[in-house]
């Protein structure tokens, strides 16, 4: 059994003296201590009771014996640090679960080209070799030059096949990166630097809301929604109906940018949508190399 911070923090109050209402203890843990003496009960009324410690050290003893805890303000002080690790929870509970804490943050970058960065403050270079990727972890630490305009690629498939994509971003010095995993440390990471975000989805209403909702709205001018100049012409030849008809909720969100309207135009004309996968160029038969 676990020792919530809550009842923690109650019987610190308790272990200088205090005697507080049973009302405000109402916890498995606490009805285990009762049973086993370490906290007294005083009854002051029908239905009200007061709850009191009176040998803090029998108490000291039993929260170590029970829960590995050798020092109870210690834990409490630890607990609520926002920079607690799976190992300093150890140290102070003999429980690396003890408290839920994300380990595995932050976001994945790709690029085809070399791009120079630096993570605390060290330069190192992005240029991940064909098949895999670069997971930054520290990402309030992590910097680009602002020239660089972070590319945001919803699909994963787009996102790996990114060296079959460079026809498409042509004037541009682009840094690839996936929200992967689903958090929002990619957005927290955007909105505390300088450089353009540009987003690369689907063509379809539902791409666009995603865009919208999740980045427009804290990005500002910033961001922008990318729109390749043929589009007309591959939606009509390859846009999907279904997509179409399944998104006739049209986005409620203003749409605060021309490409956007061009493109909303488009697909109620031809009542089709586009995944982004369309865009990525097939590799010739024989050929193994990435062009």
């Amino acid at each position: 059994m676990k020792l919530p911070i809550g009842i923690v923090n109650k019987l610190l109050q308790l272990l200088q003296g205090e005697q507080l209402p049973a009302s405000t203890l109402q916890h498995a843990v606490v009805t285990k201590m009762l049973e086993d003496g370490v906290i007294q009960k005083q009854q002051t009324g029908k239905t009200k009771a007061l709850l009191f410690i009176s040998n803090a050290a029998s108490m000291h003893a039993y929260i170590k014996n029970h829960f590995g805890i050798n020092d109870l303000q210690d834990y409490a002080d630890k607990f609520n640090d926002a920079g607690l690790t799976r190992a300093g929870s150890v140290a102070i509970g003999s429980n690396s679960k003890l408290k839920s804490i994300r380990t595995f943050k932050g976001f994945l970058v790709n690029a085809y080209a070399d791009i120079n960065a630096s993570l605390h403050g060290k330069p190192f270079i992005i240029h991940p070799v064909e098949g895999s990727y670069t997971f930054i972890s520290d990402y309030e630490s992590f910097e680009v030059s602002a020239a660089v305009t972070i590319v945001g690629v919803e699909n994963p498939e787009n996102f790996k096949y990114i060296n079959r994509q460079q026809y498409l971003f042509q004037g541009v010095q682009p840094l690839f990166v996936s929200r992967y995993p689903q958090s929002n440390d990619l957005v927290k990471w955007l909105i505390s630097v300088p450089n353009r975000y540009l987003h690369f989805g689907d063509f379809d209403f539902a791409g666009i809301r995603i865009y919208l909702n999740e980045y427009k709205q804290h990005l500002g001018n910033k961001a922008s929604f990318f729109v390749p100049p043929n589009i007309e012409m591959l939606l009509d030849n390859y846009g999907n109906r279904d997509l179409y008809n399944k998104q006739q909720q049209h986005t409620n969100n203003p749409l605060p940018e021309p490409e956007l309207l061009r493109l909303t135009a488009l697909l109620d004309k031809y009542k089709k949508g586009l995944e982004q996968e369309i865009l990525i160029k097939e590799i010739p038969t024989g050929d193994c190399t990435t062009p």
